[in-house]
């Protein structure tokens, strides 16, 4: 989707509301905001302002680029991870995701794995030493 209207529809359809309320919400009536989904007009920054307060990003409604969520609810440890793969190669990210994925049992390819036979659990033992 491109331009602000489209944007504008989306993120009214992505809160479940009818162009009436939404209208409302940013004190215009419901023409007004067919139009501004329509591109036929721009919307007025305390129109944007409202809506925002109500949950729009309207950092996206303008620019086409989501709203960062807010950090403040992770952990410490958390937050470290999330600053080191921030660091990470694109490769090592991709590498990481695979591993993650493994680990949570999410990797829908992931095969089943036929238990070791005495044999060969005698000789990776062997092999350990």
């Amino acid at each position: 989707m491109n331009g602000i209207g489209p944007r504008l529809r989306e993120e009214r359809e992505r809160l479940g509301m009818t162009q009436r309320v939404f209208g409302d919400i940013g004190g215009v009536e419901p023409n007004a905001q067919g139009k501004y989904e329509s591109g036929e007009r721009s919307p007025r920054v305390d129109y944007l302002a409202a809506l925002a307060a109500r949950g729009v990003d309207a950092l996206y409604v303008l620019s086409g680029t989501r709203t960062p969520v807010p950090l403040e609810g992770l952990s410490t440890d958390e937050s470290g991870l999330l600053g080191a793969f921030r660091q990470l190669s694109c490769d090592d990210q991709a590498a990481l995701w695979h591993l993650l994925r493994r680990l949570t049992n999410n990797d829908k390819s992931r095969q089943t794995m036929r238990p070791l036979t005495v044999e060969r659990q005698a000789f990776l033992t062997e092999g350990m030493r």
